[in-house]
């Protein structure tokens, strides 16, 4: 399961060969987001089409194991890329919902075939679709080109609700065989940890994540801690506000600009770590405007030679040397993540990241390599919730 976007060419291009020797076995699924059509379609450059919402859910099956993450397979997360990776072993339920998960996800989504085109999986009940002819032949040097030139001039609206409609038959699924096995009693000593997976997918009007990581960030007391990590510090409004007004206390990881994935790049792409240092810098002065640097830290990722991408929350209740809740996936907490990707995660019931961190204070903006251009504190309030 891939998003349709410029940036899995790579990846249609290595699955090809495995889905022309092993069809029966091999699916390869491209999603597209309901968000990026008409004129916003033709607006956009295809290389930024990612900025308007993509699959972003980072799940790996292995029979009844399952690994959860926010890394995906590229190179770098192998060898100098930081992130966050969990391995729940014989765990049959979990990796049923997941698998169910991700065939919904597939069956909304454009099927790569083996002679390199795209058809609607077989099935679908997405008329804005079936006015399409189910076969086009690819062109090479473009990803997508059905769903690009197609699917982007369709309904919004009722691709969204038959898609929502395929997700939440598992959602609801998985809800009611929890319901089903509230009455079991669990064998005393054996059974220490719930997981719980969480899914956001807005643009689909799913946001079970959002609502979970709102009441966290709400009810967490002052005697809890928090330690929230995102490897692209970018807070939604709802979670800033719930941050700098709740009682508990926060340590907050994120990037330095030069472990940031787009330190470096060339043009525009290359002002993003600015960018960030902006939003970071206008957080910690409303934080020092509260008088809340006591309850606030804020801290920065430091490593020689490697990018951070690690992203989650860690809750530990006063008094308490581990934490009693985490979370992991592919949420990162910040505008687009809530609003426009498919996102999934995991709750459970770290001090290895601070270790190469450093506090952030007053001090750290008035560095020189802290300096923001003007042009680039006049852009960022506008294009800070497309990423």
């Amino acid at each position: 399961m891939l998003p349709c976007v410029p940036g899995a060419t790579n990846s249609r291009t290595m699955l090809l060969p495995l889905l022309q020797r092993f069809p029966p076995q091999v699916r390869v699924s491209l999603y597209h987001t309901p968000d990026l059509r008409g004129l916003l379609r033709r607006l956009v450059p295809q290389r930024f089409n990612e900025t308007i919402g993509v699959q972003h859910i980072k799940v790996y099956l292995f029979d009844d194991s399952v690994i959860i993450s926010g890394a995906n397979l590229s190179d770098s997360y192998f060898t100098n890329r930081q992130d966050r990776y969990v391995l729940l072993e014989d765990c049959p339920l979990l990796a049923d919902f997941f698998s169910e998960l991700v065939d919904a996800v597939g069956d909304v989504s454009l099927q790569l075939q083996p002679d390199d085109s795209v058809a609607v999986h077989e099935g679908m009940m997405l008329s804005e679709l079936r006015t399409f002819r189910p076969r086009v032949r690819a062109d090479p040097g473009r990803l997508c080109p059905l769903t690009v030139c197609s699917l982007g001039t369709g309904d919004r609206q009722q691709f969204s609700v038959a898609a929502r409609r395929r997700i939440m038959e598992v959602l609801d699924g998985a809800r009611a065989r929890q319901r089903d096995g509230e009455g079991e009693e669990l064998s005393e000593g054996e059974e220490d940890t719930w997981v719980f997976p969480l899914v956001q997918m807005k643009p689909l009007g799913i946001q079970v994540d959002e609502e979970v990581t709102q009441c966290l960030l709400t009810d967490a007391g002052p005697d809890s801690t928090l330690f929230l990590t995102s490897g692209y510090f970018n807070l939604t409004r709802a979670y800033m506000q719930l941050v700098l007004g709740a009682g508990a206390n926060y340590r907050i990881l994120t990037a330095s600009p030069e472990v940031n994935g787009f330190f470096g790049a060339k043009g525009v792409a290359g002002a993003i770590p600015a960018a960030y240092i902006h939003i970071a810098r206008q957080f910690y002065q409303q934080v020092c405007r509260l008088g809340q640097q006591e309850r606030v830290h804020l801290h920065e990722y430091h490593r020689a030679r490697w990018t951070f991408h690690a992203k989650g929350l860690w809750y530990y209740l006063g008094g308490r040397d581990r934490p009693c809740l985490t979370l992991i996936g592919s949420p990162n907490f910040g505008h687009r993540s809530v609003h426009r990707d498919l996102e999934a995660q995991i709750a459970m019931e770290q001090q290895r990241l601070y270790r190469r961190s450093t506090e952030v204070s007053s001090a750290t903006f008035e560095q020189p390599d802290r300096h923001v251009q003007l042009w680039v504190k006049l852009v960022t309030p506008f294009i800070k919730n497309f990423f």
